[in-house]
């Protein structure tokens, strides 16, 4: 008897394309991602990429939010916010005003790749070099409240919590 032997192939790569058609889609995403982040153990790096307006720290709020953090403000004069409690270790960072990446050297970036945390990197493109590579990048295009939000998963954790989000 002669059969057909498949082989199961790791995805190398998982590419999904959302439009979100409300402020409230957009908060509803973050929440998602969130809680099929909130039992990882080990480091978890997302990188929000999109112009300025696009929505990168409102879904970062949302996000943070989840995990019971109501004050959550934008990093971009500290560089980094953390958020840190019994379900979370946050640390939220805006490359937006670096003159140069080293400037991340400068303020301990490695520091907060402690087991179990999580890093939200806007304007990743300006740490690069530096900055952990990411375990999901999300693009964000669009204005007022449609946007256009791609999200890529880079490593295997990082395509499961994009398919535990959207499942």
């Amino acid at each position: 008897m002669t059969g057909v032997q498949t082989c199961a192939l790791p995805i190398l790569h998982l590419n999904l394309d959302l439009a979100v058609k409300n402020l409230g889609e957009t908060q509803a995403l973050a929440t998602s991602l969130a809680k099929c982040c909130s039992s990882l153990q080990d480091v978890f790096v997302i990188y929000l990429i999109g112009d300025l307006g696009a929505g990168k720290t409102t879904l970062a709020q949302s996000f943070i939010q989840f995990f019971g953090f109501d004050r959550v403000k934008s990093p971009t004069y500290s560089l980094v916010e953390s958020y840190q409690n019994e379900l979370a270790n946050i640390h939220h960072f805006d490359c937006y005003r670096l003159s140069d990446p080293e400037e991340l050297d400068y303020i301990g970036i490695r520091e907060y790749l402690s087991p179990g945390s999580i890093q939200l990197i806007e304007w990743p493109e300006l740490g690069k070099g530096v900055i952990a590579k990411a375990d999901i990048s999300i693009n964000l295009k669009g204005d007022y409240d449609e946007r256009q939000i791609n999200i890529q998963g880079h490593s295997d954790i990082g395509k499961k919590v994009i398919e535990c989000a959207i499942s």
